[in-house]
């Protein structure tokens, strides 16, 4: 696909984090981009330093989903490009100890079936509406190429530690739509990969390093080679080329400096 002033973005997560890094990347080359997210201080003003358009979205909302969609479509038209970051998640043991009533406790099946709608859910669900719409537009190039769809996963799909058994499956659920999704997308010429990215630099991990720098320092030496967690502008880079290379459709992709997660 080319990347030109032509083209129309979606950015679910986009005010913070990888989501915001994609956004950059996206319209620093000329792309329309809507940013959805929940956010709307920082939505807002980010959207208008790129030159896009905010959009207030709840993921788990399909109200809330269609009327971003909806909006998007009114500034930019079609949007050829979604990067779905946003994810609603928790955590938990299968089975701790509960240090305040004492005896043992298990995660909830409400706390897991909420995960699994705020990672795998929503991801089904951004992907379908923008794939409806790609459907209807006339293809980009001579592949018959009408759109591109990438989805965020994550290293913990493959290497789920302790306490991530909700968000592992979640990831997973989303590594396991992947391949089905770009088939029964291949006739409308809309591709479809994911990003299982390692540790990032994201807020909440720069947030660990303020607090507890050892612990932040501890996660940087995990890190085979770079030894230091990603920076989000590389995840924006990998955004980029799956993108402009048409032959990336079906992949699960890890960015992750060649870690495999331990345990805990």
């Amino acid at each position: 696909m080319n990347i030109d002033t032509h083209l129309s973005a979606i950015v679910t997560g986009g005010a913070s984090g990888l989501g915001r890094a994609s956004a950059q990347a996206l319209a620093a080359s000329g792309v329309k981009v809507a940013v959805f997210d929940v956010n709307d201080t920082l939505g807002e003003s980010f959207a208008a330093e790129i030159g896009g358009v905010f959009c207030h979205v709840d993921i788990m909302s399909e109200e809330s989903a269609l009327a971003g969609f909806e909006k998007a479509r009114a500034a930019h038209g079609q949007e050829r490009i979604l990067v779905h970051c946003a994810m609603v998640a928790g955590g938990g043991k299968t089975v701790g100890w509960d240090k305040e009533n004492g005896g043992y406790k298990r995660a909830t099946s409400e706390g897991f079936a909420r995960s699994m709608d705020g990672i795998a859910t929503a991801s089904y669900r951004m992907a379908s509406i923008a794939a409806l719409g790609m459907a209807g537009v006339e293809p980009l190039n001579e592949d018959g190429e009408r759109g591109c769809i990438i989805l965020t996963s994550s290293c913990a799909s493959q290497d789920g530690q302790i306490g991530q058994v909700a968000y592992g499956a979640g990831k997973g659920a989303v590594n396991a739509m992947v391949l089905p999704m770009a088939r029964d997308l291949m006739d409308l010429g809309i591709r479809v990969n994911a990003i299982l990215p390692g540790t990032f630099a994201t807020p909440p991990m720069l947030g660990v390093k303020e607090k507890a720098p050892a612990v932040y320092a501890g996660l940087e030496a995990a890190v085979p080679f770079p030894r230091r967690l990603g920076d989000p502008q590389e995840f924006g880079s990998l955004v980029m080329e799956l993108v402009r290379n048409t032959y990336f459709n079906g992949q699960c992709i890890r960015l992750d400096g060649g870690i495999r997660m331990p345990p805990k």
